[in-house]
Parts: structure tokens; sequence; C-alpha cells
């Protein structure tokens, strides 16, 4: 029952079930709370729940005491559980008793909250009052509810522009790590280089696109940045949480002397990446405060986590598209001229047209075609007609080995022909083998559909999830 569209609360009457074995309800959009009487069934060995929208807390008995055996993952208001679930406590345990109050307590009660925000507006107001005098707040254009950093504060954070502390350039500035102060977290400051033309654009398209977004698979705004440097010239700057492994790009293309299977990405791990990915995308189409096209998704625009989760960055090309009416679609946007990055910009952007969430979704076959080829859109040996879409499209799907990073064979056969291995291999007795051309032949079907030439015949990034999903547990 996983991968379906079923709304509502988990029937009740799945408790009676007392013979049931495995529970499969994941990539659903079920939502409440989950049924406290599923621990009384002594026969259930495995339980997958995964990225529904349920809620309260989770039971700790039965087959809920066996972390292995169960999947919460992709439900943000769940809480409690066993610890290694690592989900937040619960504030409030669902209990349907109310106890009586007591009149005496919640008169204290409000006396002591009265008194405390008194006390805390105090010292705030004493605080503010001395920071005003020794200096001036810069501007913050992501929210109240961020924190404040004035230039002096980025500038003490990345060592002075220290070299030492930077990790890259991007389309409009630079990259460097950083620690804040106040309590020594982490962060990657993005330095706007304000003389490239667009620059003030891009700041305030990605401070409008990221103020109201929030998901597991998009990289984490700290706050913004608009202040006076010590030149007395303009600083933008945009702070983000820092991602310790760096980008796609960077795990992708390894020198040569890095090539081996404990610096590669496995195919496993691409795969998680590709459904992090394709979540982060379709929660812009679909699920944000508005349709959020990206624009411009590529390898250097994917950072990954300590745990190797990928976030989707870099929201400087965003596009938020316009509300549907009697005379525009729902994919319209307000702006044109979409340039995005040669090779991963769908075709449809070199002529002037719109931004779509089906731009987006060609760029990302592009990037899943780079992330199990090992090439680039850009390699030189895409001339003329053919291009990484087409070099895909030749060899499905009997010769899709050919095609295959040869990183990702079994080391016994990186060293032989790959077209030799697949065609020998359909037919033959290695089982892992066999396996892995089955993966890699229902990744390059999506690929090939979400990169064909017309928006019209890509796939929906929903679709991509599912089917992604359904690759993975074939494979694992």
């Amino acid at each position: 029952m996983g991968g379906n569209f079923f709304e509502g609360t988990i029937p009740q009457s799945l408790t009676f079930l007392m013979g049931l074995q495995r529970l499969d309800l994941s990539c659903n959009n079920l939502s409440g709370q989950i049924p406290k009487d599923l621990e009384k069934l002594s026969a259930l060995q495995s339980l997958n729940l995964s990225f529904n929208n349920l809620e309260g807390e989770v039971p700790t008995k039965g087959i809920f005491g066996n972390a292995s055996a169960i999947s919460v993952n992709g439900n943000d208001k769940l809480c409690g559980g066993i610890a290694e679930l690592h989900l937040p406590a619960c504030t409030n345990h669902g209990s349907t008793k109310r106890e009586k109050s007591n009149p005496l307590r919640i008169v204290l009660a409000i006396i002591g909250v009265v008194l405390g925000f008194l006390l805390i507006y105090s010292f705030l107001t004493l605080y503010w009052i001395r920071r005003s005098k020794s200096e001036p707040p810069s501007t913050p254009l992501i929210g109240e509810q961020f924190l404040k950093l004035s230039y002096n504060d980025l500038f003490q954070a990345i060592g002075g522009f220290s070299s030492a502390n930077f990790i890259g350039s991007g389309s409009f500035g630079s990259v460097y790590k950083g620690i804040i102060n106040q309590d020594e977290t982490i962060v990657a400051v993005k330095v706007l280089n304000l003389q490239i033309p667009r620059v003030y654009k891009s700041f305030m398209v990605e401070c409008k696109a990221l103020r109201n977004i929030r998901h597991q698979n998009l990289v984490k705004i700290l706050t913004s940045c608009s202040s006076i440097d010590s030149k007395g010239e303009d600083f933008k700057a945009l702070v983000y949480e820092f991602m310790p492994n760096g980008t796609l790009d960077d795990w992708l293309h390894l020198p040569v002397e890095a090539h081996n299977h404990s610096g590669n990405l496995s195919i496993f791990q691409r795969l998680n990446i590709a459904i992090d990915v394709a979540f982060a995308l379709d929660y812009l189409h679909y699920n944000s405060f508005a349709p959020i096209v990206h624009c411009d998704l590529k390898p250097s625009n994917v950072l990954l986590d300590r745990d190797m989760t990928a976030h989707v960055s870099d929201f400087g090309l965003a596009r938020l598209l316009l509300e549907p009416d009697d005379n525009s679609s729902q994919t319209q946007t307000s702006t044109i001229g979409i340039k995005g990055s040669i090779g991963y910009a769908a075709p449809e952007y070199g002529m002037g047209g719109r931004a779509t969430i089906q731009g987006d979704v060609f760029s990302y076959g592009i990037l899943l075609l780079e992330m199990f080829t090992g090439k680039r859109p850009t390699n030189q040996m895409f001339t003329d007609n053919l291009n990484l879409h087409n070099f895909a499209t030749a060899t499905f799907p009997v010769h899709v080995m050919q095609i295959l990073d040869p990183t990702l064979l079994p080391k016994e056969e990186q060293s032989g022909e790959i077209e030799e291995i697949a065609i020998n291999r359909i037919d033959g007795p290695n089982h892992g083998t066999d396996q892995l051309q089955d993966c890699i032949t229902s990744i390059i079907e999506i690929v090939v559909q979400c990169s064909m030439e017309s928006p019209r015949e890509h796939m929906n990034m929903k679709d991509v999830v599912r089917g992604l999903h359904l690759i993975k547990g074939k494979f694992s």
C-alpha cells in the first residue's frame, strides 16, 4: 500500500489483524496519530510509515521498541518513541484526561509569566540601548526571527576573508567558512560581488525565496547581512548552515589519484542523493507557499552534510510562479531570459522561454545522468547532435551498462570492457551484476523521461520520487 495517494488517518481496524507480519504505508498523505494498538500485534515484524503527514507520539512497546523494524522518517510532526529514532521529546503526551486546574496555581503561574516577561524586556532594552550606541545594526532582509549580524561580525567569523577559510566561488560571489561566536556555530558565508550586474536582484530573489521555505533537503539559511564594509562601501552576504562534505560535483569528479572505493560515491549513496534532490524539487514545485522554479539545478548547487544527505542550494535565479488566471497558465512567470548553466538549462530557456517547473525537471534529468555516467553535459565528446540525453537513450534498455560510471562496477570488472560485461551478464550467473543492471536500467528510464526535449513529455517530480523509491526498495 506504499507509494499511493491515500489520505486520512491510519484505520484502527488494522490493529485487529493479529496475523499481520509486514505493513508498508510509506509515501502517502496519511495524517493523524499512529494507532497505539499496533504495538499489540505480536506477529508484526516490519512497519514502514515513512513520508506521510503523521503527528503525535510514537509508541514504544511491541514492534515500536525495535528501531530496525520500523521507519517513521519524513513525518516532521512525530515525537517521542525510543531513543534510537532520534525524535524530539513530546511536550503533550496526548492524554485525553485533563486534570482539574487549581485556581491558585493558575494565578501564581500567570503572575510568574508576567514578571518573567517584564524581567526579560528590561534586560533586552538595556542590551539594545548599549548595542545601538556602540554599533549600528545591519538591516535584516530575511526576517525578524533570524539572527542579526553586522559586517564586523561576519568579518571576524570568516577570519577577515582569509584564504584558509575560502571554500569556493559561484556566479555572484565567494563562499567562506566561518564560526559565529555566540554559540560557536560553523557557517558558510556567501559574500556577494556587487560589481557583477544583476547581483542586487539575485540577493533579493534569494532572500525572498528562502525566508518562507523549510525542507530537510533545502540548504538552511541562518540570516542575511546588508551593511557597510570597512571602506564605507555596500556589503551584502547570506549566511547558511555549513555542509562539511562539500558539493556533489566535488564527489562526482574526483582527481584521478582519488578514484578508489573509499573516495567514490557508491551506487546506493548516489540513489539516496537523487531521492533527496527529487524531494527538494517536489517541495518547491508543489508544497511550498507558492510554486518555486530553481532555474539553476546542477551538481555544484547540491551540498552534502555530515551524513551525506543532499541539500539543494543557490536560489539566486529562482522564480516564483504567478497565480493562474484567465490569461496565463500555471507555468508562467513574470521574468523571461533565464540563463541557468550551460548543459543543464532546459532547451526552451535558450530561446527566451519562460521559467517552468518542467525546466527544473529537465535539469534534474541531466544531473541524474551525470551522477550515474560520471560525465558532465559539457564533456568534449558531446558535439554536433550528440548530447548527454542522446548518449543515454542510444544504449537504452539493453546496453545501459556501457554508459555506467566505471567506478560503480565491481573492482575486478573495472578494467574490462563495459560493453562486454553488460552483454555477458544479461544471462550470466552473477546475480549482483544482474541486479545492478536492472537498477541502472530503471534509473535511466526515469532519466530519459525527465530530459526529453519537449517539456510536455517530462515526468513530474512526485512520480520521480515514487519511481526512485521503488528502485531503491528493489535494489536494497
